[in-house]
């Protein structure tokens, strides 16, 4: 037997005739408004105990979602189990309020319909749903670098709803960082990165909260920056700055997410053997040395493709909210490879080094060293 579709104003003449009106989006839906009268359960419990509900068998129920597919599912699974006399609402509530049919506006504090609205299709995902929105609004991720790859990283973070960004960058913002680094504008040319960066990330999403830091990351002041971390983003450009991130990252046991881009390739992994020693590498688990100068040169010496660092920091920023959340195979003990020419992925496995100074198990923290020197060779 087909399942009725009912137009919503045959659906709303049904519900004065004493049928059961169910409305079967997420909480987080129904709280932007709800047909009225109609009952608040979402589409999985209503199947899964619809008993609670549905006085009898063959009582007269009506479903409703948002543009009529759930609902239309949910009714057929219903008949199914045994219920005869269940419709569905033809366009859903969207419909049904074009239509100008009565809803219940329920009174709701103005933050939290900005976060259900803001964050919509975050809340619909089950791997993330509220619960995990909130979890993401009280991470606190350290940035070092607001540059090619800290400028698509930060703006995805901010966009996703992390809590608080802490940013270090020393350097300004010059006409030539425009072509790949996306925080930055012509009309901030000469501002401090960081200053530029929270004046884009406020616009984006004002209700997370930036700290920057104006300040070249060292091993003086590295512990600041990420003692209060969830987990912390190389954003750098300089191996004495990836050297230095890894070392208090083992120390203070925080994730690591690791990228670098150069000419047409980039790479990205997670470094976390602070909390997982012997599992897992750390950076210098993978680079024991610096390469001399000469064979690594930067992007002001060798150029680099603009949309590549919005690539590898895209990714970067995918490994942070993963991390976050605890959900999916995070890039640790693996090294991902991107090449923008040909267009393809490669992936390595990486091993914990049983004789790195920093990771080992057992092995003391050995403390900060020069690394500029470390990386120069001297």
């Amino acid at each position: 037997m087909e399942t009725p579709i009912l137009t919503p104003i045959q659906a709303r003449a049904r519900q004065q005739a004493g049928a059961i009106l169910v409305d079967t989006r997420e909480a987080h839906e129904r709280s932007t408004g709800i047909a009225a009268s109609a009952l608040g359960v979402a589409g999985p419990g209503l199947e899964a105990a619809p008993d609670e509900v549905i006085p009898h068998p063959d009582s007269e129920v009506l479903l409703i979602c948002e543009v009529g597919a759930r609902s239309l599912a949910s009714a057929r699974a219903l008949a199914a189990a045994g219920y005869s006399n269940v419709g569905s609402g033809e366009g859903g509530t969207r419909r049904w309020r074009a239509e100008g049919l009565p809803m219940t506006e329920p009174q709701i504090d103005p933050d939290e319909r900005d976060f259900n609205e803001r964050y919509s299709r975050h809340l619909l995902l089950p791997e993330v749903g509220a619960d995990g929105q909130r979890r993401l609004a009280k991470a606190r991720v350290a940035l070092v670098g607001a540059g090619g790859l800290g400028s698509p990283s930060a703006y995805y973070l901010a966009a996703a709803g992390i809590g608080q960004l802490d940013i270090a960058d020393d350097d300004v913002v010059d006409r030539s960082n425009l072509q790949r680094q996306i925080l930055h504008t012509e009309a901030r040319i000469g501002m401090a990165k960081v200053e530029s960066a929270a004046i884009a990330l406020s616009a984006l999403n004002p209700r997370m909260r930036i700290h920057p830091m104006a300040a070249r990351v060292t091993g003086d002041n590295v512990e600041a920056l990420i003692g209060e971390a969830d987990v912390v983003v190389d954003g750098g450009d300089n191996f004495a700055v990836r050297y230095l991130l890894n070392d208090a990252c083992v120390k203070l046991g925080k994730p690591l997410v690791y990228g670098a881009v150069h000419r047409f390739t980039g790479q990205v992994s997670v470094f976390d053997a602070g909390r997982h020693r012997g599992r897992y590498p750390c950076y210098r688990c993978l680079f024991p040395e610096p390469p001399a100068p000469e064979d690594a040169p930067n992007c002001s010496e060798a150029g680099v493709l603009g949309v590549l660092p919005g690539v590898i920091g895209m990714l970067q920023a995918t490994e942070v909210i993963k991390l976050i959340l605890g959900i999916g195979e995070s890039l640790r003990g693996r090294l991902l490879n991107f090449d923008a020419m040909d267009m393809r992925f490669r992936e390595t496995l990486l091993s914990p080094d049983p004789a790195c100074p920093v990771c080992s198990p057992g092995t003391p923290f050995p403390g900060y060293i020069d690394y500029a020197a470390f990386c120069s060779g001297n």
